[in-house]
């Protein structure tokens, strides 16, 4: 894969999280945000985040997330405190709260689940 090939994924990877963002938001399911470049700064330091509590988790703490009920809990549990650590960090995303956290971390599960779905159907 190129460079180019990468900067195109990268692009059109962060628009469609900024999409599900904008769409759990409008559903009001415990997140919101003011509007798209805020939905796509939201989507970065989501990113960040993760990637930042995942690495402490494996490579800090040697937690690895199994699979099953307990790990999609386990998962569920960690995306909402990204969520909340993400709504700290951004003026233009408000978390409500971790059981709004939560539901936003389902909601957006979901919408990337029926996004990725519909993409399938037309084969991108």
């Amino acid at each position: 894969m190129g460079i180019i090939d990468f900067l195109i994924n990268f692009v059109v990877t962060f628009g469609a999280a900024a999409v599900v963002i904008l769409i759990v938001s409008r559903l009001n399911l415990g997140l919101s945000v003011k509007g798209f470049v805020s939905a796509l700064i939201a989507a970065l330091v989501i990113s960040l985040v993760a990637s930042v509590i995942y690495w402490l988790l494996v490579s800090v703490l040697g937690i690895t997330i199994g699979g099953g009920l307990l790990g999609a809990i386990v998962s569920l549990i960690i995306a909402a405190v990204v969520l909340l650590i993400s709504g700290g960090l951004l003026p233009g995303l408000t978390v409500n709260g971790f059981s709004g956290a939560i539901v936003a971390a389902i909601g957006i599960g979901v919408v990337t689940w029926v996004f990725n779905w519909v993409l399938g159907l037309f084969g991108m």
